[in-house]
């Protein structure tokens, strides 16, 4: 456990002598350790629960774009981020075998995303966050919330390793399966919506030799993805996704025997990627895709934020950014209404919803992408793809994900 000796605010005081208010936030992810470091920064005294015995690294890739660079600029984050971004890279779309079918240059991408924009590894924004944070407020990890309590002036929170805290804010930041949302908000079913779709995605230990740097080979078929990405040592990774009947089956046989039963057929880099996979099942992401959809995000002095909240899903391509545009703004929030902390997670939540309705819209229709319902459709975004190279189409192109990345209107 880290403590706040270090810190520039002590347990249970603030500038000027005042009490410093207390949040718990469970989850020591992006959501989690992005609320801490806002709301540290407004002066309370935090403390982080994480279910998981300690930090966990790797994960997918993610994009900082729009309100979410905007976040991570105001949060201090970006002389950090910098040298982790992984930038643009060119996209070469390939056949069943693995022999190449079309190549789409890093240069239209990087035209699109425009200069405000970050790619980086989950875990290495995850390392950014809890550097920031590590030395300045309380994390207990192996520790879940077991049970809250609340009236008007206060939150009991009942912990798994049986102590128990009493705090102005509850924040649950624990994702899509979150603890927090079941104990206050009801059962992960009433709000967890399924997609039908599995994803894979894991770091590559060895780079793909099959796979040109700087680059990744991407197969498109009907009801599938797979990717896998050289962007040279410590930097590959890969990723998978196809539509599923049945997830919880999916999820029972594990990443390693489900992803090579479904993407087993495959040549190129496919074969290599799964053979590093089942070397180290532990390292991938795996799970069914799904979306949270929920009336209101808060009760009384509980909120949730991030996946537990929303969960736009990987197919939005915004999930990292909506997690610190949520904590930022939550802070801000907190900080214009003081004691009010109800009326600070109503503002909050009726600035941020339409931008989440809108990313899970996005999300559900994006799904054809990823997954194209047949042959025929992928023959259409094989077209689209080579139109993309022509000047007039990219500057189109470019107009609709400049747009895309604006903040919703409330």
């Amino acid at each position: 456990m880290t403590g706040v000796e270090d810190g520039s605010l002590r347990a249970g005081s603030a500038p000027g002598g005042a009490r410093a208010r207390r949040v718990v936030v469970a989850g020591a992810g992006i959501a989690g350790l992005a609320t801490a470091l806002r709301l540290h920064r407004a002066g309370w005294d935090v403390l982080v629960v994480e279910r998981a015995p300690a930090r966990r690294g790797g994960g997918y890739l993610v994009n900082l774009l729009g309100s979410g660079y905007d976040a991570a600029e105001r949060l201090g984050l970006l002389p950090a981020l910098a040298p982790r971004d992984l930038g643009s890279f060119t996209s070469i779309l390939v056949k069943t075998d693995g022999r190449r079918k079309l190549t789409v240059p890093a240069a239209i991408a990087h035209a699109a995303l425009g200069a405000r924009a970050l790619t980086v590894f989950r875990g290495d924004l995850e390392s950014v966050l809890y550097e920031a944070v590590r030395n300045v407020v309380a994390i207990r990890f192996g520790t879940t919330v077991r049970a809250v309590t609340q009236d008007a002036d206060e939150v009991r929170v009942a912990l798994s390793d049986g102590t128990s805290e009493r705090a102005d804010l509850v924040v649950g930041a624990d994702g899509v399966h979150s603890g927090v949302r079941r104990v206050v908000f009801g059962p992960e079913p009433d709000f967890r919506v399924d997609l039908r779709h599995m994803v894979g995605a894991f770091p590559l230990a060895r780079v793909p030799e099959d796979v040109p740097g700087g680059a990744s080979a991407t197969f498109i078929g009907p009801g599938r993805t797979a990717a896998v990405i050289n962007l040279g040592p410590g930097r590959s990774s890969a990723f998978f996704t196809y539509r599923s009947a049945d997830p919880e089956a999916e999820l029972a046989l594990g990443a390693p025997r489900a992803l090579t039963a479904a993407f087993g057929d495959l040549g190129g880099a496919v074969p290599g990627a799964l053979s590093q996979l089942a070397a180290d099942p532990a390292a991938a992401y795996f799970d069914s895709v799904s979306q949270v959809v929920m009336d209101g995000w808060s009760r009384g002095r509980v909120v949730l934020l991030g996946d537990a909240a929303w969960c736009v899903t990987l197919f939005a391509g915004y999930g990292a950014a909506l997690a610190l545009t949520g904590a930022d703004q939550l802070g801000a929030a907190v900080e214009e209404h003081g004691d009010a902390v109800p009326a600070a997670l109503t503002e909050w939540e009726a600035g941020l919803r339409p931008e989440v309705r809108t990313r899970q819209a996005l999300a559900r229709k994006g799904i054809s992408q990823f997954a194209p319902a047949g042959k025929a459709h992928v023959w259409m975004r094989d077209l689209t793809l080579r139109a993309v190279q022509l000047p007039g189409i990219r500057r189109m192109v470019q107009r609709s994900v400049q747009r895309a990345n604006r903040p919703a209107k409330r």
